[in-house]
């Protein structure tokens, strides 16, 4: 076994590993905080509006960074001493370790580790496993197969979520694992239960990756103790997992039963408190998106028009989130004011100057059934307005900057 493994691939230094990407570094630079990484990976991550380290979390006073060019010089003599295995070789140590996992049970997470390990290497790596016939066959069979064994589960999600979602067939991929639903999902649940923080991420990832159209949002939300799993991550999980799950949540619930599970879970008190207090503008427009689900059911909106800082904080959104956010943001305004009628929102709304926000809103260019939920919450705001003396009662929405409805 140690000869395959030695065949295989080569073991890669941690310390020319990127803290991002997890594959070689290409060019290495140093950011204040005396951290290394890839420089592409981390100038996404700044892109992207970090200003954080992502190794360590801490604010960075200055996103400058200098090129280490001590460690590029290892890795250049790392790379020119490493004799790469022949492709024969390779592909023959490939069809013993897929042999392997599926007949010997006793050594599946050791199997899966090496396997785990050659794909951290390289992006081209994860490409050959992808295309690797009968790879993805053998990775759910896998995964099916080790609902009670950690190493091993945490090694199949991290082969599906970062090789096969990334760069295999995508139907087929779907089709394995919910042909084999039950037992995938257990292990997954396992996963979400027991997990390091980088699984529980894959795992969040993947499954949003399955939910590509009702049935398969629907089976995936069916499986009893899994969205209970999920949600409870936006109270204790870490900036990315939330996000994962953020995510996840905005495309799974497409059925009564899964919003009424989720309110039940507490994520409209949850999602309301993050979007009240997050700076990223990415967080808060899947915020908006959860909540509009949400408040497609009467529970849903209920459960939003108890959470005090739920409307107020939607309304602080509406004009600077992007535009598919601000719908979502008005489906929310307009479901507790308009459809639900509940005054006490209302006045909140109209106290915070609702009425002005929604004519703002309504300069932006939208479909006819976003200008009428606009149209019908001037008309409450309105009366809400002249109910409590604020003012604004007798504004008149067809001013020339607003576009006619």
């Amino acid at each position: 076994m140690a000869k395959i493994r030695e065949k295989l691939y080569v073991t890669v230094p941690s310390l020319f590993r990127c803290p991002i990407s997890m594959d070689v570094m290409q060019s290495p630079v140093s950011l204040c905080t005396g951290v290394t990484y890839d420089r592409a990976s981390i100038q996404r991550w700044l892109d992207s509006g970090h200003d954080t380290c992502p190794a360590t979390m801490q604010v960075l006073p200055s996103k400058d960074f200098i090129p280490n060019l001590t460690l590029h010089r290892l890795i250049r003599l790392w790379l020119l001493s490493a004799e790469p295995p022949s492709p024969d070789s390779s592909t023959d140590n490939l069809h013993s370790l897929l042999r392997q996992i599926q007949t010997v049970d006793d050594d599946l997470a050791g199997t899966l580790s090496k396997i785990a390990e050659f794909a951290t290497t390289s992006g081209e790596n994860r490409r050959k496993l992808a295309y690797f016939p009968g790879f993805d066959a053998a990775i759910v069979r896998a995964l099916a197969r080790c609902s009670s064994r950690i190493d091993a589960s945490e090694n199949a999600i991290y082969l599906l979520d970062s090789v096969l979602r990334e760069n295999g067939n995508p139907e087929k991929i779907r089709r394995l694992i919910f042909d084999a639903r039950q037992q995938c999902f257990d292990s997954m649940i396992f996963i979400l239960r027991n997990g390091s923080s980088k699984s529980k991420i894959e795992t969040v990832r993947f499954l949003g990756f399955l939910a590509c159209d009702f049935q398969s949002s629907k089976s995936i939300a069916e499986t009893q103790g899994l969205l209970s799993s999920v949600a409870g991550f936006l109270k204790d999980g870490g900036e990315e997992l939330r996000e994962a799950v953020l995510l996840f949540l905005g495309v799974i619930s497409v059925t009564r039963s899964a919003k009424v599970e989720l309110v039940n879970c507490g994520v409209v008190e949850l999602v309301s408190k993050l979007l009240r207090d997050c700076s990223s503008a990415k967080t808060a427009e899947r915020c908006l998106r959860v909540l509009a689900v949400v408040a497609t059911c009467a529970e849903g909106r209920e459960a939003m028009a108890a959470e005090p800082s739920c409307a107020a904080a939607v309304v602080e959104r509406v004009t600077k989130a992007v535009k598919v956010a601000a719908e979502d943001a008005v489906v929310v305004l307009w479901s507790l004011c308009c459809l639900s009628g509940n005054v006490k929102v209302r006045d909140d709304v109209a106290k915070r100057n609702g009425v002005a926000v929604i004519l703002l809103v309504m300069q932006r260019g939208w479909e006819e059934h976003v200008r009428s939920m606009c149209v019908d919450l001037i008309k409450v705001l309105k009366g809400a307005c002249k109910n409590n003396g604020l003012g604004l009662g007798t504004y008149d929405t067809k001013t020339t900057h607003i576009k006619p409805c």
